[in-house]
């Protein structure tokens, strides 16, 4: 009896610890987490493991301010399309975003990409 009634607890908290982890979550992200791209992107894009609704992105280059991306979609998604800055300067960028996940979970998070600074092809000759 005591053997069965451990197993029903530790199965108890196995769902429980599963769940815990179950929260929705960022997968991919264009650009990616400690990309270098040779050219500023056009778009901000977001992949979540669930539909996720974006309640705040912005980007900043270095140790600089901040500057708010708008417009955000509405509706919840398990990717999320924003326009880019245009044509962002070469240099070391954060992306610090916040979303809400359908289980009204609020998560937030930091990326970090470089834009690399454009090469000379010039030829001698």
């Amino acid at each position: 009896m005591q053997t069965t009634k451990q197993w029903t607890v530790a199965a108890v908290l196995a769902l429980f610890a599963a769940n815990a982890h179950a929260h929705t979550h960022l997968k991919d992200s264009v650009p990616a987490e400690g990309s270098t791209v040779a050219v500023s992107p056009p778009n901000i894009v977001l992949k979540f493991s669930e539909p996720t609704r974006l309640t705040a992105l912005a980007v900043k280059k270095g140790d600089g301010s901040e500057q708010k991306l708008a417009p955000l979609p509405t509706s919840p998604a398990p990717e999320v399309t924003v326009r880019a800055p245009e044509q962002l300067a070469p240099g070391k960028y954060s992306l610090v975003w916040r979303a809400v996940a359908a289980d009204g979970h609020i998560m937030s998070g930091e990326l970090h990409f470089t834009i690399s600074p454009p090469t000379d092809k010039k030829t001698t000759g």
